[in-house]
């Protein structure tokens, strides 16, 4: 019998038995090995490429349940990573598991929750990917949810860039901070997770040694031939002057060596160097120089006290705290070097379907120790995740010093859960109009919540076509519909004051007729004159003390209230004033724009509409043919008749020799 790896397996998608399929060799093996049953293990021994086995390899025809549990019998017993794909070949979700088949076939075994049930059903074909050891099934599936971002898979909340210090690598090397990493051979110490850490470290190398700042590229060819001059940096003081020769190689790389010991962590074995260097020229008597580097000693021991000592006994450990609400997660991270906590950063998860404390555990820890290149051998944990990376001890501690670190980090994701959740209702626009609303209240001195506001404004040209309008604000968002305008009825000319006490009382005493609820606070467009003569039609209506009336002068932005000719003035920037200014401005285009309107319809009007019997059809024939009213007037009987009949001629001819 001949061997069959290599030979083209394809299934007729004729199920046999459950983990049996009918193969097809092909012509020339045999018509006795031509159809034969083989089992999935054999299957999977033969052809190890099998892994890449999809649903849509086994005949449509077969409904999706089947489909599932024809794959599912396919999976090995293996770490690796599944994907669940929907029926347009997205992928939906990526797990990891320790054994495929299990991890899977749980999926479809369990009773799940309502957002894992709704995942179920859009699955129609599962693919997956064995590999060596649950460490790297970690880490595949945390670069597959980075690279697809599937829909149900944990969300990170952060995907900024951290910076990095970066030695350059080039003759008298630079150091700077940056965010780009270049794999040119330049050294690279980070990610610091505070941008504020990064500027201090770099202040204080700069403090401790003079080192360039230019990106000049000093061969020791150019420096001989004399091709740069010194810049200000070497004139104040901060730079040797390496591009004149001024500093010799040997001593800056001494400097360098120094520098990434510090960005080591390795503070004491810089400080210890320095102390020998500072004895040396003491017995040398070179007293200026051992003074300058006593100061270096002190910079360097005031730097390395002022971090976070937990510990004299715990040298190098990641610690990891853990919080959960409803469908965020948050990650506590802590990185202690030589008994200092050194770096802290907190991940934030958004949990798109009921996933379990452990796995997001183990996600969050490849995640962060990925981003934060950090290669501790020791972590700390509250729990056991569920997938653990290799190399790596894991600790639960109960009592003492990892205990106390422990509970350090819990603490740091409950207080960013806790501060999340604040940010979140602030945020919540609901939130944002009640606590604006509730700063409005308190500025103006009301009783209630403005969660009802009025604001009225008038508009005339020269006291031609006066009008008002009335705009409506309901828990701090325009509410259109109830926007009125006015026309002014019993004033004649520019009289600002009377016409606003007349739409004052309009509006109000058709409000208490209808029993509508009144405004808590009413906005006069106007300085006192225009609100003294609003407080008129509010006293007349007995509405002076169940509501609260201001008006708004333009000029300054001053708030008048009534009966006090002194107006206050609120910070430019204030919520409050922002509110008030809205109400004006809306107010303000809602009228202009009905003065605009009314007055446009005016200046169309003709003296042939005061002709009774002219409707607008004869009215555009004639001007359509005498261009204008005056030419209208001059035609002559005979031609007024040509163009809209006798009847109408007559009554155009009378009304024009009326006129005259």
């Amino acid at each position: 019998m001949m061997p069959l790896r290599g030979l083209k397996v394809k299934l007729t998608g004729k199920i046999i038995l459950s983990d049996f399929y009918k193969v097809q060799l092909p012509a020339g093996v045999g018509d006795s090995f031509r159809n034969i049953n083989l089992s999935v293990e054999f299957l999977q021994y033969h052809f190890p490429c099998n892994s890449l086995l999809s649903l849509s390899s086994i005949n449509k025809s077969v409904n999706t349940e089947e489909k599932i549990r024809s794959i599912l019998s396919l999976l090995p017993d293996k770490p690796g990573v599944y994907q669940f794909i929907d029926s347009l070949d997205s992928i939906l979700y990526i797990g990891k598991a320790k054994n495929l088949k299990k991890r899977v076939a749980s999926y479809f075994t369990k009773n799940q929750s309502g957002k894992t049930t709704v995942l179920i059903k859009k699955i129609s074909n599962v693919r997956h990917i064995v590999v060596e050891n649950e460490s790297d099934a970690l880490l595949l599936e945390n670069n597959l949810i980075k690279k697809h971002q599937p829909r149900y898979n944990i969300l990170l909340k952060d995907d900024k860039t951290f910076p990095w210090i970066c030695i350059k690598r080039e003759p008298f090397p630079r150091v700077f901070s940056t965010r780009n990493v270049i794999r040119d051979g330049s050294s690279y110490y980070g990610p610091y997770t505070s941008a504020l850490m990064v500027r201090t470290l770099i202040r204080l190398i700069r403090q401790l040694y003079k080192l360039r700042t230019c990106n000049l590229n000093l061969t020791e060819s150019n420096i001989a031939a004399g091709k740069f001059r010194v810049c200000l940096e070497y004139h104040i003081g901060n730079c040797k002057g390496p591009c004149i020769g001024n500093q010799q190689e040997p001593e800056y790389n001494e400097n360098m060596q120094q520098i990434k010991d510090i960005l080591r962590g390795n503070i004491s074995k810089v400080i210890d160097h320095l102390k020998m260097q500072m004895n040396k020229y003491s017995q040398e008597m070179r007293y200026e120089d051992a003074q300058l580097i006593k100061d270096k000693i002190e910079m360097l021991s005031g730097f390395r006290s002022r971090s976070a000592i937990v510990s004299n006994t715990i040298k190098n450990v990641d610690v990891f705290g853990f919080a959960q609400e409803s469908d965020n997660a948050y990650v506590n991270f802590l990185k202690v070097v030589k008994g200092a906590v050194v770096q802290a950063y907190t991940l934030g998860l958004k949990i798109r379907i009921d996933e379990e404390k452990e796995s997001i555990l183990g996600f969050a820890i490849t995640e962060i120790r990925q981003k934060l290149c950090s290669d501790s051998p020791d972590i700390i944990v509250p729990f056991m995740p569920d997938l653990q990376l290799n190399k790596i001890k894991y600790t639960v501690p109960v009592t003492g010093e990892k205990h106390k670190l422990l509970e350090l980090a819990e603490r740091n994701a409950i207080y960013y859960k806790l501060e999340q959740k604040k940010k979140r209702m602030e945020h919540a626009p609901q939130a944002r109009t009640g606590k604006n609303l509730e700063k409005l209240k308190n500025d103006l001195h009301m009783p209630d919540l403005p969660a009802h506001i009025e604001c009225f404004d008038n508009s005339n040209i020269m006291g031609s076509n006066p009008v008002a309008a009335c705009v409506v604000f309901r828990n701090g968002q325009p509410s259109k519909k109830e926007y009125r305008h006015f026309n002014i009825k019993t004033v004649t000319g520019p009289d600002d004051f009377t016409s606003m006490e007349e739409i004052i009382y309009r509006r109000f005493r058709r409000m208490i007729e209808e029993n509508q609820d009144l405004p808590q606070l009413v906005v006069i467009d106007g300085g006192k004159g225009q609100l003294s003569s609003a407080m008129k039609s509010i006293s007349k209506l007995g509405l002076r003390d169940k509501i609260t009336v201001i008006g708004i002068a333009k000029r300054l932005e001053e708030i008048y209230f009534p009966g006090d000719s002194v107006p206050i003035y609120m910070d430019k920037n204030s919520i409050s004033l922002k509110i008030i200014q809205h109400l004006r401005n809306e107010a303000h285009r809602f009228g202009i724009n009905f003065h605009r309107d009314k007055r446009s319809s005016e200046m169309t009007r003709s003296v042939l509409d005061e002709i009774k019997g002219i409707g607008p059809k004869t009215k555009e024939v004639l001007l359509k043919n005498l261009e204008s009213v005056e030419k209208i007037r001059e035609a002559s009987i005979d031609k007024l008749e040509k163009l809209v009949g006798q009847k109408k001629a007559m009554l155009i001819a009378g009304f024009f020799k009326k006129q005259r």
